[in-house]
């Protein structure tokens, strides 16, 4: 079905809207869809739109994007002759990155933020001629349309990237004072780390690629026969090189669609659920990996929370319940244990974050809710739109707050605050419908819109049915409404 204009400009308005997460996810996913030779309707349109969005919001020291061609444009992307030349480098590094502050680390992941300095590093310092002379072929090869000779072009190149990182380590491996100036020039935080796992990754590129072939485009359930391969597989390659564990751990984990399922392979591997069983297992690094990611993901709720964009994203809250339970049934976290306390911590912070969420909306539905006197209104005013969404956006959340309450160590909170708004709207809704009946002319319109922001609210609380038995109940009322003085006396 083409798509219209109108079409269009509706699309463009809801991708805008989109999380940057969300947005990132998108288009990764309709990029490998384009690479696999899957189009869909307007695929194009989605692309170049997620692409100008992420460019209009990505932050001055945003790395480059490392999806496969054609590359996307973010703000702080090489320059427009290497940028094309950068995404080949990276395109094979992408399910190593992850999208979190470089002081957070990640076992066998990449801050996505160190692509950039690591590519100008690159660029400048390590191999500048080398790098021009494969940019200027990556480009002439791309016009020509030779999509393979240009991945073989980045294949070689990351090769003798590779060899010049292990000269300049080794040169400077004696002496700190040209270790601190190396590290300087590279410009990441762990900047010698950084470059070491990279060179790793590097090195396993083809061990990597067979596995990737090995695995589905996206795993909804990681079931024992995936599990049974993937160890087939790593234990055969892997012999004494134990750190090929944690990156075939990181591949497999980027095309779960639940991430915390990785354990399900440190699992089956130990024979297993006890910790220290499992940690004797080479898959043990799979455990602390999904805890990573379980604490990146409630760091991103936080942050969410702070912008307000937490109750337009439920399904991140119900991600990370999943998480939670996932290791908590998986693995018997029972009794002390590091993994027991981590996930322990990771849950009294994300309890420490939702708590000022949950425990204010008592308070906005009162304030939004209290029944006031005619001199207390001021005349043809309503009470604020906004403020109604936002409270009602948030009874929503705290709705689905108290689904998962347990689970996330939230449950005492949860059910106080939702107990509360529950008490006072079965006995304020009642005097809220009396005063809409004997409104007049100046209270008439704060008093309706106080009923209707009622009527939203008990929706989210006790069902649509509920609110519209409401709606019927305030039509009577309008149906039955005080007469003004003055028709009274003609009556």
């Amino acid at each position: 079905m083409p798509i219209t204009g109108q079409t269009a400009a509706k699309l463009r308005g809801f991708l805008r809207e989109l999380t940057p997460r969300a947005r990132a996810m998108l288009l990764a996913e309709l990029e490998r869809s384009e690479s696999r030779g899957e189009p869909m309707p307007g695929m194009d349109l989605i692309i170049r739109e997620l692409r100008e969005a992420e460019g209009a919001t990505a932050p001055a020291a945003a790395a480059p994007a490392v999806a496969p061609a054609p590359p996307a444009q973010p703000a702080a992307a090489p320059p427009a002759d290497d940028s094309q030349a950068a995404q080949l480098f990276f395109a094979f590094l992408e399910p190593f990155f992850v999208d979190d502050d470089p002081e957070h680390p990640h076992m066998g992941r990449l801050p996505r933020a160190v692509a950039t300095p690591i590519w100008e590093w690159i660029c400048r310092d390590l191999v500048p001629a080398e790098t021009e002379a494969y940019v200027r072929q990556v480009a002439k090869l791309l016009a020509a349309k030779e999509q393979g000779r240009a991945v073989q072009a980045a294949n070689a190149f990351q090769d003798r990237v590779v060899q010049a990182i292990e000269k300049a380590v080794s040169a400077v491996n004696s002496d700190d004072k040209d270790r601190r100036k190396l590290a300087h020039q590279i410009g990441t935080p762990r900047a010698f780390d950084d470059i070491r796992y990279l060179t790793v990754l590097l090195k396993t590129r083809d061990v990597l690629a067979v596995l990737a072939g090995k695995l589905p485009a996206k795993v909804r359930n990681l079931a024992d026969d995936h599990i049974a391969s993937i160890t087939a597989f790593v234990d055969s390659t892997a012999g004494r090189h134990r750190e090929l564990y944690v990156i075939a751990l990181v591949m497999v984990m980027s095309r779960l669609a639940s991430p915390w399922q990785l354990i399900r392979i440190a699992v089956r591997a130990a024979d297993s659920d006890f910790p220290a069983r499992i940690a004797e297992s080479p898959y043990a690094p799979a455990v602390p990996i999904a805890l990573a990611e379980l604490e990146r993901l409630v760091r991103e709720l936080e942050s969410d929370l702070q912008r307000g964009q937490a109750m337009a994203q439920p399904s991140l809250l119900k991600e990370i319940h999943d998480a939670a339970r996932g290791l908590r049934t998986e693995i018997d976290l029972s009794a002390d244990s590091p993994w027991a306390r981590a996930l322990a911590g990771i849950r009294g912070q994300l309890a420490f974050a939702l708590r000022p969420e949950i425990e204010s909306v008592p308070g906005r539905v009162r304030r939004l809710l209290r029944v006031r006197g005619t001199k207390d209104i001021v005349p043809g005013s309503v009470i604020d739109a906004g403020e109604v969404a936002d409270t009602e956006a948030l009874i929503g959340f705290v709705a689905q707050c108290r689904t998962y309450a347990h689970e996330l160590a939230i449950n005492e909170m949860t059910m106080r605050a939702f107990s509360e708004v529950q008490n006072y709207l079965e006995t304020h809704v009642e005097p809220l419908l009396e005063g809409l009946r004997m409104a007049g002319k100046t209270d008439r319109s704060y008093r309706q819109s106080q009923f209707d922001a009622a009527v939203r609210f008990c929706s989210k609380v006790f069902g649509a049915e509920y609110a519209q038995t409401l709606v019927k109940a305030a039509d009577v009322a309008r149906a039955t409404e005080r007469k003004p003085p003055a028709a009274a006396a003609k009556a």
